[in-house]
């Protein structure tokens, strides 16, 4: 299998947390899907990474169907619960560590656009879903040692790979500030060999 994907995207860290808890062998293609001739674009119609090419072609994408793919597709360190209402506990929280990472990465991209063409409302709106995100996975966190059930989960991962993301993009935001149930659990999460071999970089 090739993974396309980018260093610096938390959608495809995601993939590759996973790929390495599965302990599945793939090959990596670091891929700017911002620029002309990007790998994506050929077989992704929609243009963005990750996406995942099996052995006969086909291509996954979207980072929460390769991720259920990859867990289906090996027996080992099952990452999603297969009785459905822990399933669904455990996609409810990778839909808010994702829906936090796309509103960041919405405001991010306009505040690189010209200034005078800036909508300060839009990116106000974009972080304002950022915190009540933060604030909604610290309180349901509480003091659990995982986000769902009684061990490491796909939950753990997508909130993992979101709290790295802020740090690396939103530095200044200091969200372990007011969160320290989420500052707990990426601390233990980051010294798992899958964190520290995909840390984000350009």
């Amino acid at each position: 299998m090739k993974l396309i994907g980018s260093l610096a995207s938390p959608f495809a860290r995601k993939v590759r947390i996973v790929l390495a808890e599965k302990k599945i062998d793939y090959e990596f293609e670091n891929d700017n899907p911002w620029k002309p001739q990007a790998a994506a674009a050929r077989v992704n119609p929609l243009g963005k990474v990750p996406v995942l090419v099996l052995d006969d072609g086909t291509a996954l994408f979207d980072s929460r169907v390769i991720v259920e793919f990859l867990d289906n597709a090996s027996p080992l360190g099952r990452l999603l619960p297969a009785e459905n209402r822990e399933r669904i506990e455990v996609r409810r929280w990778e839909a808010l560590a994702d829906g936090v990472l796309e509103a960041g990465v919405l405001a991010r991209l306009e505040n690189q656009r010209e200034a005078k063409l800036r909508s300060a409302p839009w990116t106000e709106r974009q972080l304002g879903k950022v915190h009540a995100g933060l604030a909604a996975m610290d309180s349901e966190l509480g003091d659990k040692p995982w986000c769902a059930g009684n061990g490491y989960t796909l939950a753990d991962i997508a909130v993992g790979v979101c709290l790295g993301w802020l740090d690396f993009r939103y530095p200044k935001m200091d969200w372990k500030k007011g969160h320290a149930n989420l500052a707990r659990a990426f601390a233990k999460l980051s010294e798992r060999a899958s964190f520290v071999d995909t840390v984000p970089q350009e």
